[in-house]
């Protein structure tokens, strides 16, 4: 569940602006149910952790929203700061941004201390790190993901730089949305 992706073109260019970076390189690990169990249990071998707190775990880690997503930046050139604007929208793939079709992320920081939700491949500290949680229904109480509807996209826009990547949606989280929008 784990994409790489870059925010703004292979050729973006600038001439003057130094403040901000050319583009950005872009990771994300979608954290679905069977990617916070994983990481439970690596934890627990790593850890040595009982059958009993290693599910601990994994109730912590789903206990943080309907989904949550890892994106990590890393600006290339420029001031290697990333920008507190930024947005990530995750949605049906190809719907259009200016539609409104997806949903907003919302930064947690908090969500570093929760073990199950640190994936599974070592840290590349090159990389600034964020957990987005999303929910899985819409505004009107509808399933974010449609049964039509067989990939999700994530949507990363850093000033007027955009980028994507995409996963096929896994029946955890189509089961998920449906609980969502039945709950709403």
């Amino acid at each position: 569940m784990r994409k790489n992706g870059r925010v703004g073109g292979a050729f973006d260019g600038r001439v003057i602006h130094t403040e901000h970076s050319i583009n950005y390189k872009l990771r994300a690990t979608w954290l679905t149910p069977e990617v916070i169990r994983a990481s439970a249990r690596l934890e627990q071998l790593r850890s040595y952790l009982s059958e009993r707190e290693t599910l601990d775990l994994v109730d912590e880690a789903e206990a943080a929203g309907d989904t949550v997503i890892l994106v990590e930046i890393d600006p290339r050139e420029g001031s290697g700061v990333i920008p507190r604007e930024w947005l990530a929208v995750l949605q049906p793939k190809g719907a259009r941004l200016e539609d409104l079709g997806g949903v907003r992320g919302e930064n947690r920081p908090e969500l570093r201390r929760v073990k199950a939700l640190s994936g599974v491949m070592k840290r590349d500290y090159a990389y600034d790190l964020f957990w987005l949680v999303f929910p899985l229904a819409g505004e009107e109480g509808e399933p974010l993901f449609p049964d039509s509807v067989d990939e999700a996209e994530l949507v990363v826009r850093i000033y007027d730089k955009v980028g994507r990547v995409d996963w096929e949606i896994p029946p955890s989280i189509r089961a998920r949305a449906r609980s969502a929008a039945a709950v709403e």
